[in-house]
């Protein structure tokens, strides 16, 4: 088990999956800007320091990413109500809709994947990884 998910967690495993999910959905969002626009989406706003511990890069590197995504009309500033000094990366409408394109090509080809397995053995497997990722060491 250890191995099979050290394979899912690997950087380039991620990349893979992260530039299949960003293809053509919006100029200057490729795999590297991915964890920026999805950490937002699940997260709402928050600032770059607050969201590179969220996903896991560094903050110079979210903000990087943030200001490709802002070009792009995918990610907007704004200041944070609770903090002159601080700003926040916001989701625009076009951002929303960019993650929820790559939120269905993930979905449909997490469905692919599990089309062959057996009646019931993928519902048992959703069940057995939702208490993994719930209680697990993570």
């Amino acid at each position: 088990m250890a191995e099979s998910l050290g394979l899912l967690i690997q950087r380039g495993t991620r990349a893979g999956l992260y530039a299949a999910l960003v293809e053509d959905v919006a100029d200057g969002l490729d795999e590297n800007a991915y964890p920026v626009l999805s950490g937002l989406a699940r997260t709402g706003p928050r600032n770059a320091a607050d969201l590179a511990a969220v996903i896991g890069l560094d903050r110079s590197g979210v903000s990087r990413h943030a200001s490709r995504l802002e070009a792009a009309g995918l990610i907007r500033r704004e200041a944070d109500p609770a903090d002159r000094r601080s700003v926040l990366l916001v989701l625009t409408d076009d951002g929303a809709a960019a993650v929820e394109k790559m939120r269905g090509r993930f979905a449909e080809r997490v469905a692919s994947a599990l089309s062959t397995w057996p009646p019931g053995e993928a519902e048992t497997f959703a069940r057995g990884l939702r208490r993994f990722a719930e209680e697990g060491p993570f």
